[in-house]
């Protein structure tokens, strides 16, 4: 039996990675349902969130999960066949902001016991995704942090280093990696070569 895929759409900012990935999902003709991670917290947000919805077709499914994506894959799979995860970033950012020891100063080994954390994970929603049947895409949108300036806090420079080992994870995994410039979506993962001497 055909094996669930995995595709990674990364960008920074405004890149047009939600987009893409909607695109994506609409071209398939195959039903849809999304994950949506992020909370109302604050009043910018809360019209992000509208925004994005707006921009949804009225007939998909939305699942609004900020934590447990492992949980939320599942039920989404069981209403659809494409599956738009939106976004790992902010599920990092609710991840680390339920597991934030605020008297922590930056270390390699805090910064380490993080990424472990977040990567079990990422590790459970990969055996999820493999117990789903080979009619299931899961279509992942991640930002690339580690483009810009280094943050000038000890818990962004940890965010960044553990979004940047997550994204690697995933990486490696899915079948397609889209990096966004600009609205246009280069497949990475096909111009990828191994590295020789």
């Amino acid at each position: 039996m055909e094996n669930s895929q995995l595709m990674l759409i990364l960008g920074g900012a405004r890149s047009g990675k939600s987009t893409f990935a909607q695109q994506l999902a609409q071209r398939s003709e195959r039903s849809v349902a999304v994950i949506a991670t992020a909370s109302a917290s604050d009043e910018d947000m809360h019209n992000r969130i509208m925004l994005h919805r707006a921009a949804r077709p009225l007939h998909w499914h939305t699942i609004e999960e900020p934590l447990n994506l492992a949980v939320a894959l599942y039920q989404a799979a069981n209403l659809a066949d494409v599956i738009i995860l939106d976004c790992i970033t902010v599920w990092l950012s609710n991840w680390l902001y339920l597991h934030e020891n605020s008297d922590c100063v930056e270390t390699a080994a805090i910064s380490s016991s993080y990424s472990q954390g977040a990567l079990d994970a990422i590790e459970e929603l990969l055996r999820t995704l493999a117990t789903l049947d080979g009619s299931k895409t899961l279509i992942a949108v991640t930002n690339e942090v580690g483009l810009g300036i280094v943050p000038a806090y000890a818990l962004g420079r940890i965010y960044r280093d553990v979004l940047g080992h997550v994204n690697q994870r995933l990486a490696a995994t899915a079948t397609r990696v889209y990096l966004m410039i600009a609205g246009l979506g280069v497949d990475v993962k096909r111009l990828h070569e191994e590295a020789s001497l």
